[in-house]
């Protein structure tokens, strides 16, 4: 039995919750695949952890942005 098919019979037994969450992390893992996807991902989540930081790490973490922007580790 190839890896394919033993990874279906798993995913059939499992309920339907837990098959979206597979379908969810094959989304991720063919995304990655992707250059330009993977890219985005990569700057929209550290965008979002900016976004979501309290404000006494505001200006190092602007800081932090601004000099990795100088970089061109990241674009604008």
């Amino acid at each position: 039995m190839s890896v394919y098919d033993m990874t279906m019979t798993k995913i059939r037994q499992l309920p339907e919750s837990l098959v979206q969450e597979v379908s969810d992390f094959i989304d991720f893992l063919l995304m990655r695949q992707d250059s330009t996807r993977w890219q985005l991902w990569n700057q929209f989540t550290e965008a979002l952890e900016l976004s979501e930081a309290g404000f006494s790490d505001y200006l190092p973490n602007l800081e932090d942005y601004e000099n990795r922007l100088a970089r061109g580790e990241i674009q604008w």
